[in-house]
């Protein structure tokens, strides 16, 4: 009686995995991009995520001393300079993360952000999220405490933001976000739909030009923190 009991419990068991694996596995967590970028505070525990997540962004995330104080992601937005971005603090990593409850969802979320912040306490910690992160490819920095470092993030990004402006007019804010190696056309199809159609010339003031307001064709390829004053026909 007591192997029929078992048996039929372990049946059960293999139903309910292969009802859940239909179902998308064990996908517990999920996080709705939002703003021009998603960043993931990836770390172990107690190594500084809580208080770097409060000191980016106004997220309140509880801080203590005792270990695994972040159960599920924490978000909040991170305002540079007009672009907003979407930080996200991951629970603490720990050996086998990809077998724990939340781990699978978890490392999703990992893999759709545009980078990584690392933070640890120590090399043994740095070697445990190396082993545990080895099949992402998601581009990481490590977090030092050094000041300014919503800078290091952005340089890290593989975005821009660029300014438009209307003749005889102060430039507008906030800035538009683009990817590196965009051009007026690029910007010109998110500013309005009928720009591009109607387009005229561009004059563009920047790194990316020889001389302030220079006029440029839809082709230019622009560079962080150009402005653009749209001609339309």
């Amino acid at each position: 009686k007591l192997r029929k009991q078992i048996k039929t419990k372990i049946a059960k068991l293999k139903d309910s995995i292969k009802k859940s694996s239909k179902k998308g596995g064990y996908q517990k967590v999920s996080i709705k991009k939002e703003g021009a970028a998603l960043i993931s505070i990836v770390g172990t525990t107690n190594s500084g995520r809580s208080t770097l997540l409060n000191k980016l962004t106004n997220a309140n995330a509880k801080v203590a001393e005792y270990p695994f104080t972040t159960k599920k992601p924490v978000q909040g937005i991170l305002d540079y300079k007009g672009i907003k971005l979407q930080i996200v603090e991951i629970p603490a990593i720990v050996e086998d993360f990809n077998e724990t409850e939340l781990g699978p969802s978890l490392l999703a979320i990992i893999k759709q952000s545009d980078l990584m912040v690392l933070t640890f306490n120590n090399p043994d910690e740095k070697k445990l999220l190396d082993r545990e992160l080895s099949n992402i490819n998601t581009k990481r920095i490590i977090y030092n405490d050094e000041e300014k470092f919503e800078e290091k993030i952005w340089n890290a990004l593989n975005i821009i933001k660029v300014y438009t402006k209307q003749p005889g007019k102060p430039k507008d804010y906030p800035p538009v976000a683009l990817e590196k190696g965009s051009t007026i056309q690029n910007l010109a199809k998110i500013v309005h739909k009928d720009f591009v159609k109607n387009f005229k010339y561009a004059r563009v003031s920047g790194k990316s030009v020889r001389f302030e307001n220079m006029r440029c064709g839809l082709d230019h390829v622009l560079i962080d923190e150009d402005i653009v004053e749209f001609h339309t026909k």
